[in-house]
């Protein structure tokens, strides 16, 4: 079932987002060359409870990190550990909240250090392709309008979508329904409403889309060691167009 949020809970979903959203951009001056995961998860959970805020992904099915982090050819759940990153790397950084009772979700990848040109474009195309989706989240238009927005920016050039794990639904859960696939086809699937908050996340990978997770259970890595990368946003569907609720300003 999908649940309509009223203006009161918007703007708490808001509230928590954008905890999200400063946690996240305070974890970017962090990612240089030489830093771990594991203190990325640290700064994430501590960033978090001087908040007053609960982290959103530690415990969920036992999930035992706060932050999702998934360098280079790791798509999504990446587990935190002592190992550093060095130059050249990328990492995708999923981060959650729970405060005053609702949901903030996002995502964001970032380069270490100095990158290749095409790992850069890997990066810039995925952004690029969570906005052109985020356009399409108005009321009248079709959940198929976002997914296919992000598979045909994508695709057009010459990256693919991850189908094995999807957007979702936010609120006082954080996952609800519906859930969002980064492909699709435009005029198709249930009708978008004012109220409505999507977690809307493209997973595109360098080569080809398949995926398989790894021996700890979690860990969702490319099939053919191509790189991935990741960005979110929680959005809002209004009256007046798509609201980014996990965003600073």
């Amino acid at each position: 079932m999908i649940i309509l949020k009223s203006r009161r809970e918007i703007e708490r979903i808001k509230a928590a987002s954008r905890i999200v959203a400063e946690v996240l951009e305070g974890l970017r001056s962090l990612v240089v060359p030489g830093i771990s995961t594991y203190d990325l998860d640290r700064y994430a959970a501590d960033a978090a409870h001087k908040r007053n805020a609960r982290c959103a992904f530690r415990g969920y099915n036992k999930y035992p990190n706060s932050l999702c982090c998934s360098p280079n050819d790791q798509v999504v759940h990446g587990l935190a550990n002592k190992s550093q990153l060095k130059s050249g790397d990328i990492i995708s950084l999923d981060f959650g909240v729970i405060f005053d009772d609702y949901y903030g979700d996002a995502a964001i990848t970032l380069a270490v250090g100095e990158i290749s040109a095409e790992a850069r474009r890997l990066i810039a195309v995925t952004e690029e392709s969570l906005y052109a989706a985020i356009k399409k989240a108005v009321p009248g238009n079709r959940l198929g309008d976002i997914s296919s927005a992000v598979q045909e920016y994508v695709e057009g050039r010459g990256y693919s979508v991850v189908r094995d794990f999807v957007g979702h639904g936010i609120g006082k859960s954080l996952h609800e329904e519906p859930q969002i696939p980064n492909y699709g086809t435009p005029n198709k699937g249930i009708k978008l409403k004012s109220g409505m908050v999507l977690a809307i996340e493209p997973m595109i990978n360098e080569k080809l889309h398949d995926v398989k997770v790894l021996s700890d259970n979690w860990t969702v890595v490319t099939c053919d060691g191509g790189l991935s990368a990741h960005f979110e946003h929680t959005v809002a569907i209004t009256d007046n167009g798509p609201e980014i609720l996990t965003q600073l300003c």
